[in-house]
């Protein structure tokens, strides 16, 4: 017996349970990755980065796709696209569970296994997707509700540039039964920041009670709403938060010109997927629940922190 096993250990052609030989990790693998985010965002680059940072690390080619504005049917394109080409596994953000579940199933049931990213982390189940990597944005925006309900605040703007994204629904849903007794007001905008400042000012001017703006991206919607405050005159009265981080709003929550901006961590959104993905194709292995990345509470401090971290990495 221990023969047998010598020359098998020669051969290389061992099943550990997690490899067979060198078969699987000699293979060149291609890991898929297709998000609703457009690169002008600064969360969506840092997703693209965390991907493209795992293919290198892992050894894997990473093809990065999505939709040049957002755009449910297109990025449906782009995953029935994907599934085509046959890749070794499929990341996908899924803002829209009903749009994207047939392609996402297609996936599926071609026998590639597929890991969503970033939303739709409760469709992950029924539509087949091995686990999810990101947030649960119910229960986020809870956690924020509750954060400004302890704070004192009553009345808050919920900016949404993502028109028909569930997640951002959720976000907006989970505020308002966060804030307990205090009013949300939805503001729809698009992802043209001069857009999103007139409407954020209109709305404070048709609505003085308002008192907090939650943004639910940082470029498109926290960036342009300190913006809109500050032209008002309202910064001493009308405070800001946002999901997502960004070197510009870090700066304002710094000078304490905002509240404070929520991180689910979109390096690890994009990397992560990409790195199991790369284990489950070599070694037949993937967690066995969803992985958390967020949220966590970026304040002065912390942004202060960053800031200084950042400064002195470039020089």
């Amino acid at each position: 017996m221990r023969s047998v096993l010598k020359s098998m250990l020669a051969a290389g052609i061992v099943w550990t349970g997690w490899l067979i030989g060198g078969q699987a990790i000699a293979k060149d693998l291609t890991i898929a990755v297709i998000t609703h985010g457009q690169a002008s965002d600064p969360f969506w680059s840092t997703v693209k980065e965390g991907a493209t940072q795992a293919g290198k690390d892992a050894k894997v080619n990473v093809v990065y796709r999505s939709p040049e504005t957002f755009d449910v049917v297109a990025m449906s394109q782009l995953i029935d696209a994907a599934v085509n080409q046959a890749p070794d596994g499929i990341v996908v953000s899924n803002p829209d569970p009903d749009a994207l579940g047939p392609s996402i199933r297609k996936a599926v049931a071609a026998g590639i296994p597929v890991i969503s990213i970033n939303s739709g982390a409760d469709a992950a189940a029924r539509l087949g997707i091995a686990l999810h990597v990101g947030q649960d944005e119910l229960s986020a925006g809870r956690i924020i509700g509750a954060r400004l309900k302890r704070e004192g605040f009553k009345h808050a703007l919920c900016v949404n540039p993502e028109v028909g994204n569930v997640a951002l629904d959720q976000r907006c849903q989970g505020l308002q039964e966060g804030l307990q007794g205090g009013v949300v007001t939805v503001l729809p905008v698009s992802t043209d920041p001069a857009e999103t400042r007139a409407k954020v000012s209109a709305a404070l001017t048709r609505n003085p009670a308002i008192d907090v703006v939650l943004g639910l991206s940082t470029g498109f919607a926290g960036e342009p709403a300190v913006q809109a405050i500050e032209a008002a005159g309202l910064s001493g009265k009308v405070k800001v938060a946002t999901f997502d981080l960004s070197p510009t709003f870090l700066k304002e929550v710094a000078k304490g010109k905002a509240l404070f901006a929520i991180d689910q961590q979109p390096f690890l959104q994009g990397y992560l997927p990409v790195s199991l993905l790369a284990i489950k194709a070599r070694y037949g292995r993937l967690p066995t629940g969803n992985v958390a990345t967020g949220p966590s509470f970026v304040t002065q401090r912390d942004a202060e922190r960053i800031l200084a971290a950042e400064g002195k990495a470039a020089h």
